[in-house]
């Protein structure tokens, strides 16, 4: 495949997961993880875009290091993506007016006013993501390994790394 194609591929993976877990680090240098929902994911464009709330540990840690990493998983065929990249701390109420949906009247009790709210612009730096392939077909290869002590573990998927 060529890095398109690649770009590609993590887009499709991604496309319909609004979930990840967004790890950063801490000030004593420790990593910290914690859910967030994906707002807007556009690789052509480099940009990962995420609503955060100002007083969090996330966006403490940003502020002293912005490096930070995506984890996804997909939730049917198990196949995985890490993005690394560089998250930056955005002020931009149009950018808001954007990404802004209702549910978000839930964490913030003054809407898109909220003082409270932070947008987050994470740019990747690279990715790696692996597909597992086929369960079915993944488990009778295992099983004969398993009898036969052979090793199959190479043969249980696809894994690539994409720089940005």
């Amino acid at each position: 495949m060529n890095h398109q194609e690649h770009l590609d591929k993590i887009s499709d993976l991604i496309k319909d997961l609004k979930f990840t877990m967004m790890t950063t680090v801490t000030h004593e240098g420790h990593l910290h993880a914690c859910p967030m929902t994906t707002n807007q994911f556009d690789l052509a464009r480099k940009e990962i875009w995420f609503i955060a709330d100002k007083t969090t540990q996330t966006i403490a840690d940003i502020q002293a290091n912005p490096q930070v990493n995506l984890s996804y998983t997909t939730n049917s065929s198990k196949d995985y993506v890490s993005i690394n990249g560089v998250a930056e701390l955005v002020q931009d109420p149009n950018k808001l007016e954007e990404l802004w949906s209702p549910t978000y009247a839930a964490f913030f009790e003054n809407g898109k006013e909220d003082s409270r709210i932070q947008l987050i612009k994470v740019t990747p730096n690279g990715a790696e993501y692996w597909l597992s392939g086929n369960a079915v077909v993944n488990m009778f290869k295992m099983t004969a390994a398993a009898m036969s002590d052979g090793k199959v573990a190479d043969s249980l998927g696809e894994n690539h790394s994409v720089e940005f």
